[in-house]
């Protein structure tokens, strides 16, 4: 059984409630803490927009469009993993159409084995997805710190004609004196220089 991290939440939509009866017992043995049920696309935007959901299993046809547009949809917008059920002779032209944003296709009938396979990968592709728009996170506050940083050296070479590397000291060493972050002195400086 997958024993996660951190608890995750579960989507299923489903025109079928026996459908959605089915997929929703065999997450239950993959240990998700909450598990939603919706009928419809719509149904199932208005649950996404008020709970975050960490995995959406769309079984096709709903009852109010296909579904294709509706994994699309979310694979795109947000980071929640996709798994999209299709009958078998539609399985081709659906994955090629919604592969390449990320969403799993399955054709039914599906086992309980190669379900809980596919989910696994949709858990863990959706883990290192995770991780590294968490980096990418960090590396982007680090280069605008930089980027502040470099404005207000430049804004001490250029209004108190200092040096490059007397800007930079003067900016560390004010930093170290009051026990704060260079980005806070930066923004002090940018604050106090830009206005003249």
């Amino acid at each position: 059984m997958f024993a996660g991290p951190e608890p995750m939440n579960a989507l299923v939509v489903s025109s079928s409630p026996k459908t959605c009866e089915s997929i929703k017992s065999l997450l239950q043995k993959n240990q998700f803490s909450q598990i939603f049920v919706g009928s419809s696309a719509g149904e199932a935007r208005r649950i996404l927009s008020d709970i975050p959901i960490d995995i959406l299993l769309i079984n096709t046809p709903l009852s109010d469009e296909f579904g294709t547009q509706f994994a699309l949809d979310v694979a795109n917008n947000s980071g929640t993993g996709v798994l999209l059920f299709v009958k078998s002779e539609n399985y081709e032209a659906v994955s090629y159409k919604v592969e390449s944003a990320g969403v799993l296709t399955m054709s039914r009938p599906v086992s309980p084995q190669l379900f809980s396979q596919s989910l696994r990968l949709i858990i863990a592709t959706r883990a290192k997805l995770k991780n590294l728009y968490e980096k990418n996170s960090d590396l982007q506050e680090k280069m605008k710190e930089v980027r502040i940083l470099n404005r207000a050296k430049w804004l001490l070479v250029d209004k108190k004609k200092m040096s490059e590397p007397d800007a930079h000291r003067y900016i560390e060493k004010n930093a170290m004196d009051r026990c704060v972050r260079k980005k806070v002195i930066a923004l002090e400086i940018i604050d106090e220089l830009d206005k003249e």
